[in-house]
């Protein structure tokens, strides 16, 4: 399980692959949950289908379809709202919940070479390796 986590956890070439691929395959997952729940309460609640693709109003001899925007625009707010609620907010949990904590109670002084924040007992920085007179 660590290794699984390590690997889901890294960034690289192959990672980025891979999230592409299911990325687009979750469009669709997605897409398809936005149409089948979201759009039709939507629809509810304004008194509609959901689709307003066939609404808009003309000038002269031309038309505005504006219902085409107006739907474009619903569709990408509930496709947000879908995947920050049930994606972006549960992959923020469980990166919090294995991330090391830093113990707050280690007091900490800057390395005078590179300035990095480090122990206040360390004889080396570990960022730089300088050697550190204690004060």
């Amino acid at each position: 399980m660590k290794g699984f986590r390590t690997f889901l956890l890294r960034g690289n070439v192959v990672d980025l692959a891979v999230g592409i691929v299911v990325g687009a395959a979750f469009t669709a997952v997605v897409e398809g949950f936005v149409r089948a729940f979201l759009t039709p309460l939507v629809g509810l609640a304004v008194g509609a289908s959901g689709d307003f693709s066939g609404q808009g109003f003309r000038i002269g001899k031309v038309e505005f379809p504006v219902g085409v925007f107006f739907t474009a625009v619903v569709t990408f707010v509930l496709v947000a709202l879908a995947v920050y609620y049930f994606v972006i907010v549960p992959v923020n949990a469980l990166t919090a919940r294995f991330k090391p904590q830093a113990d707050p109670a280690t007091p900490k002084r800057d390395c005078p070479e590179c300035l990095s924040s480090i122990p206040a007992d360390a004889r080396r920085c570990a960022f730089c390796t300088t050697e550190l007179v204690r004060s």
